[in-house]
């Protein structure tokens, strides 16, 4: 079936992709918007917008009673959640499920098999994709000791139902175990509902690598090529790149090949990410967990396959097979994306919500602008600060990033503090520049940008 009628259970800029994707397959497209984002570009560029509440994404965005009351009362056959939110609860993709509305994403046995990244990383030890020695689940102190006796020093205490950062702490030494052990356990409390840890050896030189995939009805699994995820701070993503640098070829193969593995494996259907680690000094690779959603960073894939995945993820939510195999996959050039927040790198990266009253994007050949603001758009304080992601695309990646600091040198933004003289900074790194980057980098260069 063609799908008619699409629900995006979302805001900001993903929703605006959503809806760009709608209107190019002929899909009606319709937003759900708290009373927040009434005003926003989603609603302005959408068939039809509903409220779905207050402000506070706990009334709103999610909300699940409301957006299946949204989706079922605008005649909606599907349901997309873009990134975040929703977009990874299994009981709210069941509850789509038994309302007879089409997720358009995986099933809900897939994204419950691979929300816990405990239990993901036992699934993808039984297809045989490398994973990080470490633990099973733990509950006690008196078991992180013996574990920590096993694998060594540095080691990470992990959230098994985490994500963004939470829950994680690097224990360097047995002095250390204790108190990390206790944090971690309460903030992944506090943030999850639940406290389970696991342990993993902490990999120094490590590289943050994804692998975008496809799978659909028939069993079809597909790989897009890789992103390189690791410029970031505190396990938030900063830049984005594709292809990887910096890691052999035969390597990259073996983490594509484990990634569709793993996708065929578990019969997973629509849109995904298997991320690793790649440990630099060893040339090893780990799984380290599976988003079974679009991500943030899908338009750098799209620009060097010249595949759209948002549209994509729509044929393959209304029944269609992947009309693509794995050799008809070509990779064309590189592709760097910068996220361009509401936030003040000089003053601890606090949030900087407020009216903008100058938005004025660079206008360069082969770059691209993915955001839901503009000039006079108020950036509410209830959200994430991401207002846009400054995609470039080069038929190299000395090309990409002569293009990306161009671009950044000539974006504009007044009314509210941004991160664009920060993504300046580091995009012109000689380190960043030969591609000499890891996971640590910002944390280990920050001081020089700071005051």
């Amino acid at each position: 079936m063609t799908l008619k009628r699409v629900l995006i259970a979302n805001r900001g800029e993903i929703a605006v992709r959503v809806v760009r994707a709608c209107k190019a397959l002929g899909i009606e497209s319709v937003v759900a918007v708290s009373t927040a984002d009434k005003n926003s570009l989603a609603p302005q560029l959408a068939d039809r917008a509903v409220c779905i509440g207050p402000a506070r994404v706990g009334d709103s965005y999610l909300n699940q009673n409301a957006l299946l009351a949204a989706a079922l009362g605008t005649g909606a056959e599907a349901v997309h959640p873009g990134y975040g939110f929703l977009a990874e609860n299994p009981k709210f993709v069941k509850a789509c499920e038994e309302n007879n509305l089409i997720f358009v994403g995986p099933k809900s046995e897939s994204v419950e098999k691979m929300g816990n990244k405990l239990a993901a990383r036992e699934i993808a030890n039984q297809f045989g994709v490398p994973v990080v020695p470490g633990s099973p689940r733990i509950a006690r102190f008196e078991d992180a000791a013996e574990v920590a006796e096993r694998i060594g020093f540095p080691l990470l205490f992990k959230a098994a139902a985490g994500g963004g950062g939470r829950g994680i702490r690097i224990v360097n030494q047995s002095s250390e175990l204790k108190n990390a052990f206790q944090s971690a356990s309460a903030e992944a409390e506090a943030a999850f509902g639940d406290n389970t840890l696991y342990m993993e050896r902490y990999v120094v030189s490590a590289r943050h690598i994804e692998i975008q995939v496809f799978g659909d009805k028939d069993g079809n699994g597909i790989h897009l090529g890789e992103r390189d995820c690791s410029m970031q701070r505190r396990y938030q993503k900063i830049i984005e790149e594709a292809p990887a640098v910096m890691v052999p070829d035969k390597t990259r193969e073996a983490i594509r090949a484990a990634a569709v593995t793993l996708v065929k494996g578990i019969s997973y259907h629509n849109a995904g990410t298997v991320e690793f680690i790649y440990d630099e000094e060893r040339d090893e690779f780990y799984f380290l967990e599976m988003n079974t959603r679009i991500q943030v960073e899908h338009p750098v894939t799209e620009m060097i396959t010249g595949i759209d995945l948002v549209q994509l993820q729509l044929k393959i939510a209304g029944g269609e097979t992947i009309p693509y195999r794995q050799s008809d996959i070509k990779l064309s050039g590189h592709a760097i994306e910068c996220r361009i927040n509401a936030e003040s790198p000089q003053n601890s990266f606090h949030p900087s919500p407020g009216r903008i009253t100058r938005w004025d994007p660079p206008q360069i050949e082969g770059v691209r602008l993915d955001s839901h603001c503009f000039e006079g758009y108020v950036v509410p304080p209830f959200y994430d600060s991401l207002l846009a992601k400054l995609i470039i695309h080069g038929q190299d990646r000395q090309d990409a990033l002569v293009k990306t600091r161009e671009a950044l040198e000539n974006f504009k933004v007044e009314g509210i503090s941004t991160n664009i003289d920060f993504l300046r900074f580091l995009t012109n790194e000689s380190d960043f520049e030969t591609g000499h980057y890891n996971t640590r980098w910002v944390e280990a260069n920050i001081d020089r940008f700071l005051p």
